[in-house]
């Protein structure tokens, strides 16, 4: 019996030694990160799969912190952007973010892609007090200080997106017939309910909705049933790749349409020049960057930084790809909110700072348009703008429209 008395005794005091020693190691490495001369950052881009399209995003991102670090970095300290391909899976999100939090340390995960993948990742990130910064997907669920303190969106709300066209069509086509091709995802039930929600009793107008699988292979079939339709307005809410063919398909089957593209499509480089700029002419969508696709902006100071910045940084890209643009925009964001936390890169501090940015406009960013964050309010893109494609260039129509959706998210 004192035998096993001393057994777990001497099992006790290892236990207590184990554990002291795992929170010295805890210790040191949180003394690390404030002093080792990095600012460790993971992120999932899905750079295989049916969503690789979007692996621009990761890649600039990737390009634009080593222009930040051929610079000097962020007040002296170098970022260490480790980009993972998560193949847009939530359970591979999930094991991919554990292995960069317990392995690689990182200080923060920025602009992971995609409302599944954060989704399953949020509670473990929120548990250990883990930014999880300017989240690349349109839900509503980014914007729950209240609940997730640690998690923020960064890009305007898929649903209000929605809205903005629904409001569109009441304002400009009331009572024509209304036809929707939508992903089958969250992104495109998002936008499709929003899209519902903001016609109110007048989406009896929508005659035929169609969902669609990312890697369908079944669009021509779908574009005909909903052309037999007879509507006289094709809401799309998917990929550039698939707005493409489905542009293509309704002019080549002679059916001309009020066309709205969601913003995730609406690219001049990558959706409506290789549909063909004569077929797209008329197109309708809402955007909150510029297109470096677009002529409009040749001149401007932003983009041919940009477009200096692809040269030099991402040669391999696009310089006309929207995606690639947008991981640039979201990285320039968080520069911006590193560098407001000085010397204090403290996970307090980094979230106390990105909900402190007062009308910050990261250069490509559409005029009049401004990133505003607050504690309780964590949707730093609030404001679209309608525009339509004159077959060269998008056209602004009316003013800066608020998207920000009143309702909370539920958790």
């Amino acid at each position: 019996m004192k035998a096993t008395i001393k057994a777990l005794g001497r099992l006790l005091i290892a236990c207590v030694a184990a554990l002291t020693s795992l929170g010295a190691m805890s210790q040191r490495h949180e003394a690390a990160s404030a002093s080792d001369g990095e600012i460790r950052i993971g992120n999932l881009t899905p750079y295989t799969g049916a969503l690789a399209e979007f692996a621009p995003i990761g890649k600039a991102e990737a390009a634009y912190f080593e222009m930040i670090n051929d610079r000097g970095g962020i007040n002296g300290r170098k970022i260490r952007f480790i980009t993972q391909d998560d193949n847009s899976d939530p359970s591979v999100a999930l094991d991919l973010t554990k292995g960069l939090v317990e392995r690689e340390h990182v200080q923060m995960m920025f602009n992971s892609f995609g409302t599944p993948g954060n989704l399953a990742v949020r509670t473990y990130l929120n548990e250990r007090k883990i930014p999880q910064l300017f989240v690349a997907s349109g839900d509503e669920q980014w914007s729950n200080p209240a609940a997730f303190p640690w998690t923020m969106g960064w890009q305007p709300s898929f649903r209000a997106e929605g809205r903005i066209y629904a409001n569109y069509i009441q304002a400009s086509y009331p009572n024509r017939k209304i036809v929707v091709l939508w992903q089958n995802d969250q992104f495109g039930r998002d936008v499709f309910k929003g899209f519902e929600e903001g016609l109110g009793d007048l989406k009896r107008m929508i005659i035929v909705d169609v969902a669609f699988d990312i890697a369908d292979e079944h669009i021509e079939t779908h574009v005909s049933i909903l052309r037999r339709a007879g509507a006289d307005i094709f809401v799309f809410a998917g990929v550039p790749s698939t707005a493409s063919q489905a542009i293509r398909l309704a002019a080549d089957s002679n059916w001309h349409p009020v066309f709205i593209l969601a913003n995730a499509a609406a690219s001049i480089g990558t959706a409506l020049s290789p549909a063909g700029v004569d077929r797209s002419q008329g197109v309708v969508s809402a955007a909150y960057l510029k297109d470096p696709s677009d002529p409009a902006w040749k001149d401007d100071p932003a983009i041919k930084e940009w477009s200096a910045f692809v040269a030099r940084y991402y040669p391999q890209g696009n310089i006309n790809d929207s995606s690639a643009l947008y991981g640039y925009a979201a990285a320039e964001t968080l520069v911006q909110v590193l560098k407001q936390c000085g010397e204090d890169l403290s996970p307090e501090n980094v979230m106390r700072q990105a909900a402190s940015l007062r009308d910050y406009q990261p250069s490509v960013m559409l005029p009049g348009i401004t990133i505003n964050t607050n504690s309780s309010d964590f949707r730093p893109i609030r404001h679209m703008r309608l525009m339509q494609f004159d077959g060269r260039t998008w056209q602004p129509i009316g003013d800066v429209l608020e998207t920000a959706f009143s309702e909370a998210p539920k958790h």
